[in-house]
This record gives C-alpha cells, structure tokens and sequence, in this order.
C-alpha cells in the first residue's frame, strides 16, 4: 500500500467532491481512485466518508483526517521543492486563524506583503475571534491575542497590546466625564462579551494596585469595530484595544478617559503546538511578522500624545 498515493487520492475526492473528479484530476481510473479509498479506511480502521448514490460527505474521522493530510501532503511538497532547481523559494499553503479585528485591520497589508515576496504561498485564513483547536482543526498556526497561560502552546510574541478607555464628544457633552472608576457604574458602558467577566473592567492605579471596577453594559457585541462606531455616534463608553481606536482617537472622534489609570496588557502571539512540525513557510511567515511588527506599535502613537 502507497500511504502517500492513497492519502493524496482521499484529497482529491474531498476537493472534487466525487472519485470521477479525483480520477480526472490525477489522470486516472475511477476503480484506481476508488480501491486507494478502501486501501487507506482499511488501513485506518475507519470510515471517512458517508456514501450515497449520488454524493460523498466525510465523516467526522474523515473531516480530522483530511485537515491532517492537507498539511502532510503540503509539507511534503515543500521538502521536494526545497531541494529542487527552485532551492529556496517558498511554496504550499498556510491555514491560520487570525482574530477579526485586528487581522482585517493589520494583518491584511502583513500578508499581501508576505505573498509579493513569495508568490508560491496560498493563505486560508479563518477570521474568527472564537479560541480554535490548533491541532484539531487543522491549522498550521494562529495569531492570538491574550496572556498565553497554555504551556502546550508554543508562543512568539508579534507586539504588545494596549486598551484604552473613552467615549464620544457628543456623550460626554450629553453624559459628563466619569472622574473615578466608581462613576462608571452611573454611565452607558459598551462591553465586548467574549471575554470572561466583561461587566468587570480592571484599572490600575499609579501604585499598580488593580481596581475591578463593575459596569452595567447599556450595549454589549462580540465585535470590537461594532462597539467603537457605536461610540463614535455618541452611545457610550469603551474600553478598546488601542489598534482598534487609535485613528478616532487621532481625529478626535473618541476622547480617552481616566488616562491616570492604566488597563490590563495584552500581547498579540504567533502560536503552534509543540508537537508540531515546523515547516519552512510557518517559520518564514511568523518570522516575517515579528521583523514587520518590531518597535513601538504604530496604533500606540495616541497614548504618545496624552503624555
């Protein structure tokens, strides 16, 4: 048994969606591709697709399964294509999971970059702010942003992450300034609710004592861009990652509140699992975000200017 024909036949059908399609495009016969099938789930013991007469949906083994083999085979393509007459140039496909506002805010100049330079990578990425199973769910790395208690995960860390509080002109006309963490509780408060305790926000005072400062959210979203333009039109007060808010800071749409206290601090990681082989366009890529990335980031210039 060819491990290697018969995994790649198992991508085929699930790409083409049938093993006629597999067949035509690997430039075989239907009974080839069909006894790759069987040859492979008698080998594994298990049943990767659910079939009918008139179409194949993988199983939740198959589903696991597939995730692996795509990374496997792609991997394998990189190994020959490095020692191949193109040595050194990058090729095959990067699966990451990348946080929804800060990918679609950052990263996409990161990447379009990333790709000029190696035109041989694709990018499947998932936009997504829920935490993934690296490993489950297939993906060759994840940009995360958090405080990384997880000691299975290996982390390199890309740029600190800063949050800042603030509100609108037009509410703090209508509402008034809060002067004192205890004040919030009498103020409209929009609150990201994917993270745990989001009625709880901690402050810091110039001591560095910790002041768990409880508010009633008026207006509560799992999307940080949804809560900042809320802000923007006059419905709160936030309290946002600085990358989020930065540019309405800049133009005075949002004004920053109790700048005497400071706000827990993040880090935005490139992450993987150990037990993860590290391929050469993973290790490219999260090396190429850490150079881009280095420095003061660029979103802190608005906590340059309170100073």
């Amino acid at each position: 048994m060819d491990r290697f024909e018969n995994m790649n036949a198992f991508v085929r059908v699930v790409e083409t969606g049938s093993i006629s399609g597999a067949a035509d495009r690997m430039d075989v016969a239907k009974s080839v591709v069909s006894r790759r099938l069987k040859e492979l789930e008698a080998h594994l013991g298990v049943e990767l697709f659910h079939r009918t007469t008139r179409q194949m949906n993988l199983t939740d083994s198959g589903r696991a399964f597939y995730q692996q083999s795509v990374r496997i085979l792609a991997d394998i393509l990189e190994a020959e294509h490095a020692t191949s007459q193109f040595h050194g140039a990058l090729k095959g496909n990067l699966k990451v999971a990348v946080p929804l506002s800060f990918g679609l805010m950052h990263l996409g100049p990161a990447i379009s970059e990333f790709l000029q330079a190696h035109p041989e990578i694709t990018f499947d990425l998932d936009f997504n702010d829920r935490q993934v199973d690296i490993l489950t769910e297939g993906f060759d790395l994840a940009i995360r942003i958090a405080s990384l208690p997880d000691s299975s995960l290996i982390a390199r860390r890309l740029a600190p992450i800063q949050a800042i509080m603030c509100a609108s002109p037009s509410y703090l006309a209508r509402m008034g300034e809060p002067q004192s963490p205890e004040e919030l509780i009498h103020h409209r408060c929009l609150a990201y609710n994917l993270i745990s305790n989001f009625e709880n926000w901690n402050l810091y005072n110039t001591d560095g004592q910790s002041i768990r400062t409880k508010i009633a959210p008026h207006l509560k979203a799992s999307n940080g861009e949804f809560l900042r333009d809320a802000a923007v039109a006059g419905s709160g007060i936030i309290l946002m990652p600085t990358f989020i808010v930065y540019k309405e800071i800049e133009r005075g749409a949002l004004i920053p509140l109790l700048t005497q206290y400071t706000f827990s601090q993040l880090s935005a990681y490139a992450i993987y699992p150990q037990t993860r082989h590290l391929s050469q366009r993973v290790r490219a890529f999260v090396d190429f975000l850490i150079q881009r990335f280095e420095g003061a980031p660029y979103w802190d210039s608005c906590l340059q200017n309170m100073k």
